[in-house]
C-alpha cells in the first residue's frame, strides 16, 4: 500500500526459497547450510571449525536468543545468536 512504512519480510532468502536462519531451527532437525550471509571473518570463523555451505547439520539445542549447539560428523559446536542469525539453511 502506498504510505505503509511497515517492514516486510520476504519468505526468499539470497535467492533460497526455503532458507532460514539458523536460529529459527528446532532441537533434532537436520539442516543444510545454503549461504553464509556476513563478511570474510565468519567464513573463516566457520571454516577453522570444518563448517561450510552445502554442509549437513543437526540442530542438537537452540536456545531463547537465538544461539544453538549444532554437530556435524560427530563434533558438535557452539554458536551465538548472531552468528546463527546469519547462517541461512534449508530442511535436509
Amino acid at each position: 500500500m502506498p504510505g505503509d512504512n511497515r517492514l516486510q519480510i520476504s519468505p526468499c532468502f539470497n535467492g533460497n526459497p526455503g532458507a532460514f536462519p539458523l536460529a529459527l531451527a528446532n532441537d533434532g532437525e537436520r539442516v543444510r547450510i545454503v549461504s553464509v550471509r556476513s563478511g570474510r571473518n565468519l567464513h573463516e570463523r566457520l571454516s577453522s571449525m570444518g563448517i561450510h555451505v552445502d554442509d549437513v547439520v543437526k540442530v542438537i539445542q537452540r536456545h531463547h536468543r537465538g544461539a544453538v549447539i549444532i554437530s556435524k560428523d560427530g563434533s558438535r559446536y557452539g554458536l551465538g545468536g548472531g552468528m546463527a542469525q546469519k547462517i541461512l539453511v534449508e530442511k535436509e
